[in-house]
């Protein structure tokens, strides 16, 4: 198994052709934006001199992805670039384009964590657990009148009028809860 806290060697010969050195075929500019996605360092030199042609390829795979439409960098933060490499402001620019992905890189970390900590995102909604206890029973409710959903066939009828209306006044407040939760759902 590859060692992937080292960095991906890839070596690019005298004809261009870029060369993984760990699986021992060529790639292509693509193939190395996917091992980039998938969380993998890569490096990339000259095999005739040793040069790290790194960053000259990487910029390369955003130039490609751009010109495809897959717009990720606005016009603006494209001139600010341009005009920092004529400013002095060009020793700025690195730290802070480091630290703005830093800072994206551990919000995207952090916000996976709490989906995995809640693997239904809707159960540390308020009012979910209650929503779902009364879903069950409209169901069972629902179902157990009809045959073969758990019922012995259709529910018998109660001749009882307080019966009817406790029936009613259930439905009612379910139907009123309901429609709470439905106002809180869309609220969010």
């Amino acid at each position: 198994m590859a060692d992937t806290e080292k960095p991906l060697l890839i070596k690019r010969y005298a004809s261009r052709r870029l060369y993984n050195t760990e699986t021992s075929d060529y790639v292509t500019l693509e193939d190395i934006a996917g091992f980039i996605r998938a969380g993998r360092e890569v490096q990339i030199v000259d095999l005739k001199s040793g040069d790290d042609l790194t960053r000259q390829y990487l910029l390369q795979i955003v130039a490609e992805h751009e010109s495809k439409g897959e717009n990720v960098l606005p016009i603006n933060v494209l001139t600010d670039l341009v005009r920092s490499y004529t400013t002095e402001m060009q020793s700025v620019v690195p730290q802070f384009l480091a630290a703005s992905f830093e800072m994206l890189r551990d919000g995207q970390s952090k916000m996976m964590e709490n989906l995995q900590a809640f693997p239904n995102p809707m159960a540390a909604m308020p009012g979910f657990d209650a929503m779902r206890k009364q879903q069950e029973v409209f169901m069972q409710a629902f179902m157990g009148g009809l045959p073969g959903w758990g019922g012995s066939g259709p529910a018998p009828k109660e001749d009882s009028a307080s019966d009817s209306a406790s029936k009613d006044d259930e439905l009612a407040q379910i139907k009123k809860q309901l429609a709470e939760l439905q106002k809180k759902l869309s609220r969010l």
